[in-house]
This record gives structure tokens, C-alpha cells and sequence, in this order.
């Protein structure tokens, strides 16, 4: 049951690490590189990256982060070891409202409707467009990659906390 823990408090963290590491890229050059280029080709750049995340690879970071950490609290309480399985419950709590449920309550939403923009759009059109989306969904990026980044220090401290415990876990 040992290296089931471990192994599970590994591979949660791992996802955790992952997803926001994904947010991440979108805050630190994603966006500020599609906000530097015309607003009809940052419009088209993100419906075809839009369109492009709904993948396998996504899909196992996004939706297996959260039940990855849980799964570990899980294991967690059937050891006893009942303050580790706090803290993975309160990572996979944290990712779960601030990353995956916002993402499916505001930046989901935001996506469907910029890929109803149909091109070709007047330039004042497609900057005024782009400009709202923009801002508005950087905003929402920037808190679910706060969030997801604080579900992954809580996470990493479930490890150091598990590395640290001194119950045998025999």
C-alpha cells in the first residue's frame, strides 16, 4: 500500500504540475504574442487552437487532475494518515473549483462564441472583437492558473508531507 501512495501522490502532483503549466504558457506568451499580431489572424490563431486542445493529451491533464488527487487522499485515508489525505483533498478542492470549474463556467463559453466570429472581419471589427475577448479571457486564464498553481503547491507539499511522515507506512 506504501508504493501505491507514493505512486499515486506522484502521478497527482505530476498532473497538477501539468495543467498548470498549460495555464501557464497561456499567461506568459500565448496571448501577449497573439495580442502583438493583426486581430483577424489572433482571431483565427485561437479558434484553431481552440479546436486543437480538445485532444487525448489535454483531456488526461484537464479531467485527471483533480480525480488523480483525490484518488491519493483516498489512499491517504485508508492508511489513517489523515492529515495527508487533507491535504490532497484541499489541492484536488482547490483544482477542481479554480481551474476546471471556472474554465467550464467562463472560458469555455468565451471560446464558443469567438469561433462563431466568421472572417473575413473589417479591421476595426476584428480589433474590437479581439480586444474584448482578450482581456476578458486573460483575466479568467490568470485566475484558473493562480488557482491550478496553488493546487499544485499544496499537492507538492502532500509529498513533502508524505516524505516527512513518522507513522510506518508499512
Amino acid at each position: 500500500m506504501t508504493l501505491l501512495l507514493k505512486i499515486s501522490a506522484f502521478i497527482s502532483t505530476l498532473l497538477a504540475a501539468a495543467i498548470f503549466g498549460f495555464f501557464y504558457a497561456w499567461v506568459s506568451s500565448t496571448m501577449w504574442g497573439l495580442d502583438q499580431i493583426d486581430s483577424e489572424v489572433a482571431i483565427q490563431a485561437m479558434q484553431g487552437m481552440n479546436a486543437s486542445v480538445r485532444n487525448a493529451i489535454f483531456g488526461l491533464i484537464f479531467f485527471g487532475a483533480a480525480p488523480a488527487l483525490f484518488l491519493t487522499a483516498g489512499i491517504a485515508v485508508s492508511m489513517k494518515l489523515k492529515k495527508l489525505a487533507v491535504i490532497f483533498v484541499c489541492s484536488g478542492l482547490v483544482y477542481l473549483f479554480g481551474g476546471a470549474v471556472l474554465t467550464f463556467m467562463i472560458n469555455v463559453p468565451m471560446n464558443e462564441q469567438l469561433a462563431l466570429v466568421q472572417m473575413p472581419l473589417s479591421p476595426e471589427e476584428a480589433q474590437s472583437i479581439w480586444q474584448n475577448y482578450s482581456k476578458e479571457w486573460q483575466f479568467w486564464n490568470q485566475t484558473r492558473t493562480v488557482f491550478s498553481g496553488l493546487a499544485l503547491l499544496i499537492a507538492t507539499y502532500g509529498i513533502y508531507t508524505l516524505g516527512n511522515t513518522t507513522k510506518p507506512l508499512n
